[in-house]
């Protein structure tokens, strides 16, 4: 339950940050924000304040700021008019906030358009993302340094028979948070309540030879047996695939959530350059794709590649 919360509060503070975006130059208000997390609006402030440092309305007050110097810095517009545009009440409150911000008034700032530091925050799924990639890395060279022991990956081959995989494609997205920010984040939520799925929904990346163009590597999907009769929801589409096997490669368990980026880079360390051949398979990218499983602390983060098996000389 605790590892849901914690993506859950992602995900709920990644669609506060878009909604902010979209309505900066509009009244946003704390309702406003929880109705797009899904939460109280106490509830959905704190998890604001938890991810990114910041309350709301300091995070929105700091990015309003920022976008208004970089338009009395690029223009000629009236600092009334620009301060208007972002919600401020009057040119003096404007002025004040302004300067706290920045510790020079706006006038001053027209005239002199000195080099500040603005407030230019990335989305928070970026910043997670980056945590990934970068965990990938260090802990190879911090098991280098310090003879750090590599836990333990299992490693198995399952079968899967031929079915229909019901997908959702992005347009560039090549890792899960980009395709979150492509797509939504509720198409997870979709896949859960398709009734006849043979197993739980799947984060991929697709081979070649099953990307459309103009459609992204990474898309999320759920497999369904071969027979599926059911409707496709809308924005999807279903595809045929051919029976393979997948080598599934499963970490420890771990107990705390905050370690799940830790979990994924030690699956990765593995595969990177692990060869199949010493268990008697070669990879098989186009018999179905990659996929990763979402990570649940109890059970350890779970990735699979299609293979096939070398034959016998």
């Amino acid at each position: 339950m605790k590892r849901i919360e914690r993506r859950e509060k992602i995900a709920a503070v990644q669609r506060m940050q878009e909604y902010i975006e979209n309505h900066l130059n509009a009244r946003i208000t704390l309702r406003s924000l929880a109705d797009r997390a899904g939460y109280s609006p106490w509830h959905s402030a704190r998890m604001f304040k938890e991810i990114t440092g910041d309350a709301p309305f300091d995070f929105i007050r700091k990015l309003r700021l920022s976008k208004a110097a970089d338009r009395l810095k690029d223009g000629d517009e009236k600092i009334i008019d620009v301060a208007f545009d972002f919600v401020f009440g009057s040119h003096e409150s404007f002025t004040r906030a302004f300067s706290r911000q920045f510790g020079m008034t706006p006038s001053d700032y027209k005239k002199a358009r000195p080099e500040i530091k603005l407030f230019s925050p990335g989305y928070i799924r970026d910043h997670y993302y980056r945590k990934i990639q970068k965990g990938e890395h260090d802990m190879t060279d911090k098991t280098k340094k310090q003879g750090a022991k590599v836990r333990t990956v299992f490693i198995q081959v399952v079968d899967r028979p031929a079915r229909k995989l019901i997908l959702k494609r992005g347009i560039k997205a090549d890792h899960y948070f980009q395709y979150c920010e492509e797509v939504g984040c509720e198409v997870w939520d979709v896949l859960t309540n398709i009734k006849d799925a043979l197993y739980e929904p799947i984060g991929m990346w697709l081979p070649e030879n099953l990307i459309k163009p103009g459609t992204s590597t990474y898309a999320q999907g759920v497999e369904v047996p071969e027979d599926h009769k059911g409707e496709t929801p809308g924005g999807f589409e279903i595809i045929d695939l051919p029976p393979c096997k997948m080598m599934v490669f499963q970490g420890q368990p771990y107990e705390d959530d905050e370690k799940f980026e830790e979990a994924i880079s030690e699956i990765w360390e593995v595969t990177k350059d692990f060869d199949p051949k010493i268990y008697g398979f070669k990879w098989a990218e186009e018999d179905g794709p990659r996929f990763q499983l979402e990570p649940w602390g109890y059970r350890g983060y779970i990735e699979a590649r299609p293979v096939r098996q070398l034959e016998e000389k």
